[in-house]
C-alpha cells in the first residue's frame, strides 16, 4: 500500500492522507487524562540540528538521516507550508552519539517511507549501530522522542522484526502529538507485529509513553500488520494517553502459536502485547473500527506467566471485531493477565 508519494521535501498537497494539517488531528479530542511530566513534550528551545534553510527543497531525506545519526535535538525550518520528506532508506540512531534524540516536526513535517522502507530505527543490541554497554537489552540510552510529526507509508515487510514506521529496542522511547497513517509490516506470521511501531527491551522496564497521538483514520489510513496493526511489543509496558486508533488491522491468520497448516498471526487490531510481566494502561483514548482476523480486534494482551495488568480508564472502545476469539464480557479484547482487566469510567462494546 502506497499513499501520496512525493519527492523529498516536496510540499504536501491538500490530500488529508498525507497532509499534516488536514485529515485526522493528533490525539483524541475528548481525552482528558492527566499527562505525567515524563510523558510530556521535550524542550526544543536549543536544537543541535535544524534541518532546512527556510525552503521546502532544503528539507531532504539525506539531511534528516544524517541528523538522526548524530543525535541530539532535531527541528525543521522548511518554510511556512507543510512538507513531506520521503526517505529512500531508513534513518538509524547510532548508540554512541548524543544519547538524547528528540525529533520535533512542529506540526508541519511528514516523514514518509514511500511505501518501500521503514522510517526510523533504534536498536541498542545491533552491532552495526555500535554496542555501548555489556547489557544492551537494559541500558538507559539512547532516549528517543518523536513529537509533532506525521509518519506515513512506512514499510517493514522485508524486515524481520516488524515496526513499519518505527522499530525500537533498548534505551527509552516516547511518542507525543504525532500521527501514523498507512504504515505496514509483514502480512502473516505469529511473531511479527507493529504496523506503525514495535518496541522491545525498555530500560528498567519503564513504559513507552504514547500521548495525544493518532493511529489510522477513515478509508485507507489505517496501519496494517500480521499482529498489532498500530502497536506491538514483547515484554514492554505501554501507557497510552488521550490518543485515537481507527481502522488499524491485524491481517495474519492462524494465531500464536500458529495452528497447523497456517502461517500464524492475526491478533491485536490496534495493540498487541505479549510477554510476562508488563502493563498496558489506556487512558482517555478512543479505539473504533479496528479489526483482527483472530483475537482482539482492539487489544490483544497475553501475559504468559499471568503477572501482567491491563488497565482501561476514561476510554471508548467500540466496533472492534475479533473474527476468531475474544474474552467474554470484553468486546474487542483478548486478555490473559493477573485477573480481569481493570476498567474504570469506560465504554467497551
Amino acid at each position: 500500500m502506497v499513499v501520496g508519494l512525493l519527492a523529498c521535501g516536496e510540499q504536501a498537497p491538500g490530500d488529508p492522507r498525507t497532509n499534516p494539517i488536514e485529515g485526522p488531528p493528533a490525539g483524541n479530542g475528548d481525552g482528558t487524562c492527566t499527562v505525567p511530566v515524563a510523558a510530556q513534550e521535550e524542550d526544543i528551545s536549543k536544537p543541535d540540528t535544524v534541518i532546512g534553510d527556510g525552503t521546502a527543497t532544503s528539507c531532504t531525506a539525506d539531511a534528516f538521516i544524517d541528523a538522526v545519526a548524530r543525535g541530539g535535538v532535531i527541528t525543521f525550518d522548511c518554510g511556512p507550508e507543510p512538507v513531506i520528506i520521503t526517505l529512500d532508506r531508513t534513518a538509524k540512531v547510532f548508540n554512541d552519539q548524543n544519547p538524547d534524540i528528540v525529533i520535533d516536526g512542529g506540526g508541519k513535517v511528514t516523514l514518509s517511507g514511500g511505501g518501500r522502507v521503514r522510517i526510523l530505527y533504534m536498536n541498542t543490541c545491533d552491532s552495526d549501530q555500535v554496542w555501548t554497554t555489556s547489557h544492551c537489552n537494559d541500558q538507559d540510552h539512547p532516549r528517543l522522542t518523536v513529537q509533532n510529526l506525521a509518519f506515513v507509508d512506512g514499510n517493514a515487510e522485508s524486515e524481520e522484526e516488524g515496526g513499519g514506521a518505527i522499530f525500537v529496542r533498548g534505551g527509552r522511547f516516547k511518542v507525543v502529538s504525532s500521527r501514523f497513517f498507512n504504515n505496514v509490516c509483514q502480512d502473516v506470521g505469529p511473531d511479527v507485529g507493529g504496523g506503525a511501531i514495535r518496541v522491545f527491551d525498555q530500560h528498567e522496564d519503564r513504559p513507552v509513553y504514547v500521548v495525544n497521538s493518532t493511529f489510522g483514520g477513515e478509508g485507507d489510513l489505517g496501519n496494517v500488520c500480521s499482529n498489532g496493526g498500530a502497536l506491538s511489543s514483547i515484554g514492554v509496558s505501554y501507557t497510552v494517553i488521550n490518543s485515537a486508533f481507527t481502522n488499524n488491522q491485524a491481517i495474519g491468520f492462524g494465531a500464536n502459536p500458529r495452528r497447523e497448516g497456517t502461517p500464524g498471526g492475526g491478533s491485536g487490531g490496534a495493540i498487541y502485547n505479549d510477554g510476562n510481566t508488563f502493563t498496558l494502561t489506556v487512558c482517555g483514548t478512543s479505539m473504533v473500527d479496528n479489526s483482527a482476523n483472530e483475537g482482539g480486534g482492539a487489544i490483544f494482551f497475553v501475559s504468559n506467566d499471568r503477572s501482567g495488568r491491563l488497565i482501561i480508564e476514561d476510554s471508548v472502545l467500540e466496533s472492534n471485531p475479533s473474527a476468531g476469539f475474544e474474552t467474554q464480557g470484553y468486546p474487542g479484547i483478548f486478555v490473559l493477565a493477573d485477573g480481569d482487566p481493570e476498567v474504570r469510567s469506560s465504554v467497551i462494546r
